[in-house]
């Protein structure tokens, strides 16, 4: 069943999660104020999914059971499915500036291919578990939070080698109805007012680290499970003309001796697979983390344009702002251009036959948005002008004693009123020059892995070898004659031959009505 917005924030009072903020027990996450602008961003991927012009994007049909879901909580099985998640997440995040939820798509991806692969090693029935949950996660339309990254303890040793093993999440015990395990999961996005998390590793184990592989769903409010949390944007500052509606809270979650029956564990010990989760999930959501940033350099496209009006200033006339507004249009779709080619050259998954968004153009389109973000930041600023940090604050919008002379000093384009003026003033800075903006800034640049982790993922993949045995025989001669050598070992068909450019699953996208589209022309 697909649930509206307020049908999900009213299904968040059937939970009783233990949570902290700032210090005081939260009694009730859908009634709690410093929460209400997540809880808003979250509902956007529930009333979009209802709406008729945009079902075609936001829904799909889960192969597994037929069933019509959600796409944020859908299995992919073709590239057109990942150029439409991409399309979804964008347009989600153009209303949001980040709708959190598309995390548990990249999760049930990696998971559901993880699982096959490991059943078929060890003979396992971690898929069937999987299946089955996923059925019900999708079913009841939930929103699931990932606990992936380990509080992590001392970064230079692993984690059967920490001094305090709680540090990363870990099995303690085991037995016939299921397993304990106990640690804390940092930066998990969203916590407060999600109804399930699913715990994942965060790096490839060794065999000593075997306790450590584990793979499992758990209730919000399962017994042993504290979440300590900070509030979601900046709700009821009155300058916040963004963040106050739509935000994103963060939790630590500490897991005590929490129980996990054993249908709802995934895998467990199983180590030797935690490294193609870990770069599986990572493929998945930094390809999803390009349709979210695009969504947001949206919002910046559009704001500077406004604020340039504002000023009194036509960017098409004015050179120096149009130079500037073309290089943020640049770097935005010059990102997003990546996640379309991560999605046309998607690579099917053996086990399942199921796709996964291509290594390299992923990891490079997450790159290019981790890296040029603070120059987003600095464009928009450029274009707008120091107003956004210098305007009093919005209480003198109305003092009798300030009000009029601000209004009518502080006006520029005299088709734009002063009030206009300073909304999208204040706009931007939320944005880019508040707390608010501080937080796009180190999520887009550390969320999903740093930029080390993909630079590491890029060299991995890129076919290097491909390219010396170009060169080498266009020299006629090689450089070193041995077939084993490290700098050929990696090669694949390349993105310019038949097998490189056909993949199973056209990349066909749904087709929209012109209004809804954020990028696409006809």
């Amino acid at each position: 069943m697909l649930m509206s917005s307020a049908q999900y924030r009213e299904s968040l009072r059937q939970y009783k999660p233990t949570i902290y903020l700032d210090g005081r027990r939260v009694e009730s996450v859908a009634d709690e104020p410093a929460f209400a602008p997540g809880i808003n961003a979250l509902g956007v991927t529930y009333d979009t999914a209802l709406k008729e012009e945009y079902a075609p994007l936001m829904l799909a049909t889960q192969h597994t059971s037929g069933r019509q879901v959600n796409r944020m909580l859908h299995i992919d099985t073709g590239s057109a499915d990942l150029l439409n998640k991409l399309e979804a997440v964008r347009l989600l995040c153009q209303e949001t500036g980040c709708a959190q939820r598309y995390l548990a798509h990249d999760a049930f991806n990696a998971i559901y291919q993880v699982t096959h692969r490991i059943d078929a090693d060890k003979g396992t029935q971690y898929g069937q578990h999987f299946l089955n949950y996923l059925h019900d996660a999708q079913e009841r339309d939930l929103s699931i939070g990932i606990a992936m990254t380990d509080a992590k303890g001392d970064r230079s040793k692993r984690p059967h080698q920490q001094a305090n093993p709680d540090s990363y999440v870990h099995v303690v015990e085991r037995n016939a109805g299921g397993i304990v395990i106990s640690g804390t999961k940092a930066i998990v996005t969203g916590a407060p007012y999600m109804h399930e998390f699913l715990v994942m590793p965060c790096r490839n184990m060794t065999q000593e680290d075997a306790d450590f592989a584990v793979c499992c769903a758990v209730p919000c409010d399962a017994p042993g499970l504290t979440m300590v949390a900070r509030p979601a944007g900046r709700p009821g500052e009155k300058s916040a003309l963004f963040s106050n509606k739509f935000g994103q809270s963060t939790a630590v979650l500490i897991f005590d001796r929490v129980f996990v029956p054993w249908e709802r564990v995934f895998y467990a010990g199983e180590w030797e697979h935690s490294g193609y989760m870990t770069y599986n999930y990572a493929t998945h959501h930094r390809h999803s983390c390009i349709g979210a940033r695009a969504g947001f350099g949206d919002l910046l496209i559009g704001a500077g344009a406004l604020m340039c009006e504002a000023n009194g200033f036509d960017p098409g006339k004015e050179s120096h702002l149009r130079e500037q507004m073309v290089e943020l249009i640049k770097i935005t779709e010059g990102f997003y251009a990546c996640g379309v080619a991560a999605s046309v050259y998607a690579a099917q998954d053996a086990q399942t036959k199921t796709f996964v968004p291509d290594a390299v153009f992923s990891n490079i389109g997450k790159l290019l948005l981790a890296t040029q973000i603070y120059d987003m930041h600095r464009i928009a600023h450029y274009v707008s002008g120091g107003l956004i940090v210098t305007l009093p604050g919005p209480d003198e919008d109305h003092n009798p004693e300030t009000a009029a002379s601000l209004a009518d000093v502080l006006r520029a384009n005299p088709d734009v009123p002063y009030d206009k003026r300073i909304q999208a003033a204040r706009f931007i800075e939320d944005l880019t020059a508040s707390y608010q903006g501080g937080w796009y800034s180190v999520i887009s640049l550390h969320g999903g892995g740093s930029p080390a982790a993909m630079k590491q993922e890029i060299y991995r993949n890129y076919p290097i070898g491909n390219k010396v045995e170009l060169v080498e025989r266009l020299m006629e001669r090689g450089i070193v004659d041995d077939p084993r050598r490290p700098i050929t070992a990696n090669r694949q068909p390349g993105k310019c031959c038949a097998t490189g450019c056909t993949v199973p699953g056209a990349p066909v996208m749904v087709d929209l009505p012109q209004s809804t589209k954020s990028t696409r022309k006809e």
